[in-house]
């Protein structure tokens, strides 16, 4: 992130009066960037078991945000005015009955994903599965405002030293990759290939698999963003729709292959080539198919090989918590920049054009309204 742009967002904010109504960014038609448009809102109030949170920081996503804002998201139906901002960051404003485990004022980081917390998933730790999962910023209202209230189960203590804009940065993004290498297996020493290692979660997931030991295979078709993968400490970085591609990862390996294979994209054009390029028992994750979703799977060479292919949803409690102590411990997320809530639809272009290298995010502080 540049300076300029951590500024902005360096600093936590004190906790203020909760007013009565709210300034928020919404959309109230699907459409281009153009259609997100400040509004005045009632303030939400937290229910029994939730928290209110002052928003300072709030995290971009290419389908929780971009595709919903323009009328394609494939799961989801929006009441609109929508407000929009899954995992972000802030202070606690207030409580709702029965909250113990926060006070006003802490800071915290808030992981979007709400569940039920009693099925037969949930029961056993694979939150990520329940069938009543829903999201904030999209089932219910965001953090693209300056209160979002949400269950306390989903705040997160930031440790010191953290700025909002990485804190909303690793909020979900850094669960989804725990979570991806945690189920994978991942052991120090492992080769992890990340396809799309310059998108936010591919970003996160590299730097965390790399912080746990792995040796990182990164890849993007853009060669400025190679250059930077290369710079930010990837041992291997390549262009996953070059012909040699597989051959390549084998001859980085010493014709091993990827231990792992991280593959967030679902493209037809490179599915092929990761499993091409995966070691005999490896195993492919996916949390994301924007650029397809539907692949063909060679079963002879899946059973022959003993690969596995997982899909992991999102986090879960146990990922949540695994993340936020490696935190603690110094790793932090790629964060690209951040954008004054006022420029959110500058914000939105410049995720579209596919600028990033790491996370994008909002900033909330009280001059980043008018910017």
């Amino acid at each position: 992130m540049s300076s300029t742009a951590m500024a902005s967002v360096s600093a936590w904010p004190e906790p203020m009066d909760v007013p009565v109504s709210m300034r928020a960014m919404v959309f109230r038609r699907f459409g281009p960037p153009d259609v997100l448009e400040e509004a005045v809102l009632d303030t939400p109030l937290p229910g029994p078991g939730e928290v209110l949170v002052q928003v300072a920081a709030v995290g971009i996503g290419r389908l929780l945000d971009l595709t919903a804002r323009a009328g394609r998201h494939p799961y989801a139906h929006f009441q609109l005015p929508h407000v929009l901002g899954a995992d972000h960051a802030g202070v606690v404003a207030a409580l709702g009955e029965g909250v113990d485990s926060v006070k006003v004022g802490d800071r915290v980081a808030v992981f979007p994903v709400v569940t039920c917390g009693s099925c037969a998933n949930c029961a056993d730790g694979r939150e990520e599965a329940c069938a009543g999962l829903s999201l904030v910023g999209t089932h219910r209202p965001g953090a693209y405002a300056q209160f979002c209230a949400v269950p306390s189960r989903n705040v997160h203590p930031v440790p010191g030293g953290i700025p909002p804009a990485m804190a909303a940065s690793l909020a979900l993004v850094g669960p989804v990759a725990a979570n991806q290498l945690a189920q994978a297996g991942l052991r120090p020493g492992h080769w992890v290939l990340v396809q799309g290692a310059a998108s936010a979660l591919g970003s996160t997931t590299a730097a965390l698999a790399r912080y746990l030991g792995a040796r990182i295979i990164a890849t993007s078709r853009s060669p400025e963003k190679r250059r930077i993968l290369t710079a930010a400490g990837a041992e291997v970085v390549l262009d996953a729709t070059a012909p040699d591609f597989a051959e390549r990862v084998r001859e980085a390996t010493g014709g091993h292959g990827a231990d792992i294979a991280i593959d967030n994209l679902g493209d037809p054009a490179v599915w092929d080539g990761t499993l091409d390029a995966l070691a005999r028992g490896g195993t492919v994750v996916t949390s994301g198919a924007f650029l397809g979703g539907k692949v063909q799977v060679d079963l002879l060479r899946l059973y022959s090989n003993c690969h596995r292919i997982l899909g992991v949803r999102t986090g879960n409690a146990e990922a949540v918590k695994a993340l936020w102590t490696q935190a603690e411990h110094g790793f932090r997320a790629v964060v690209d920049r951040a954008f004054p809530i006022a420029r959110a639809a500058d914000a939105h272009r410049y995720l579209e054009d596919d600028n990033n290298v790491g996370r994008v995010a909002l900033s909330l502080g009280p001059q980043d309204w008018d910017a």
